[in-house]
């Protein structure tokens, strides 16, 4: 209990420089866990409903009845629910009008489907740039602390004849109570960084794969309705 309440003591007895290092370390380290929390639940839901949409998808349901399913929902469709309605949208659109081709057609309903996946992808990757950024400034950031409360500590000694370690030990303690705050407010983030980086490439590979192999099945169709 002593031990908390001098660390307390430190860093309010701390010089104001390094005390507003602790602060923004602080609401560094806090904004980085509001943005792991809403991420993971992000991210988790994109894999859970991928996973749902494929199973319904490769069920042997009817596409245009599947359409009609995920279009009639009154929000708009997320995931690869999305990418799926981007295509048969711009594909049945395309398909009723004369004298096009089945290219076209596929062309169309493709480019339409790499627009949907773009922006779920973007969605998914919204505020990892920022973990990146508090994971590679804060150590920083805590090391100016540092370095200020070692040279307050060492400018309190220009003036003595005899030092001791207690003249100088709570400029450093505050000195290093700062790079122990960079590091917890950077570790997390870059650790969460490289985990949700990952998973948002796994997520856009699925996509992809996806979209290649309905493209396949709007391909076939296509040639049938030519023929």
């Amino acid at each position: 209990m002593s031990g908390d309440l001098n660390l307390l003591e430190l860093i309010l007895k701390a010089s104001i420089p390094v005390q507003v290092v602790m602060l923004l370390l602080a609401g560094a380290s806090v904004w980085s866990w509001w943005i792991i929390f809403r991420k993971k639940k992000i991210i988790a839901n994109a894999q859970k409903t991928a996973a749902e949409f494929e199973e319904r998808f490769w069920s042997g349901a009817d596409l245009a009845q599947l359409y009609r399913e995920v279009s009639n929902r009154g929000k708009t469709s997320e995931g690869l629910e999305g990418v799926f309605e981007a295509g048969f949208r711009e594909f049945a659109r395309l398909r009723q009008r004369r004298q096009i081709d089945g290219r076209t057609l596929i062309e169309g309903s493709q480019r339409a489907m790499r627009v949907a996946l773009s922006r779920e992808v973007d969605r998914l990757e919204e505020n990892l740039g920022n973990l990146a950024t508090v994971g590679s400034i804060s150590p920083y950031v805590g090391l100016f602390g540092t370095v200020w409360g070692i040279m307050v500590a060492f400018h309190g000694l220009a003036n003595v004849k005899e030092a001791t370690i207690a003249m100088v030990a709570p400029g450093i303690s505050e000195a290093l109570i700062a790079t122990a705050m960079g590091l917890f407010a950077a570790i997390p983030a870059v650790i969460f960084y490289n985990r949700f980086s990952n998973a948002v490439e796994r997520i856009e590979l699925r996509y992809d794969t996806f979209q290649e192999e309905f493209s396949s099945i709007l391909q076939r169709q296509a040639h049938v309705d030519e023929h």
